[in-house]
């Protein structure tokens, strides 16, 4: 039979690998942020703030509504962050 001891390390043993495992998975669901935000702001007039703005929202949130405008019920982190003046922070 195992001991208190073998147990323990096992116990231990399997925690890091499930703990492993679910930080290679977060990694792997990341989107291309670049690619996304640049189709979003294609059609802004101040496309470098709307890049600039658009990537920190993804950054933060991993998702960027579909379009080119609008669609942020997709999206509640991203349709929900505010600047410092408690304007809408993504475009």
């Amino acid at each position: 039979m195992f001991s208190s001891k073998t147990t323990l390390v096992l116990i231990l043993f399997c925690f890091v690998l499930v703990h492993e495992l679910e930080m290679h998975m977060v990694e792997a669901e990341k989107i291309d942020c670049k690619s996304k935000c640049n189709y979003r702001c294609s059609k802004a007039s101040r496309q470098k703030m709307c890049i600039r703005a658009c990537n920190t929202c993804c950054k933060r949130c991993n998702c960027v509504p579909p379009g080119t405008s609008g669609n942020t019920d997709v999206c509640p982190c991203y349709a929900t962050m505010t600047t410092h003046g408690g304007r809408l922070k993504c475009p």
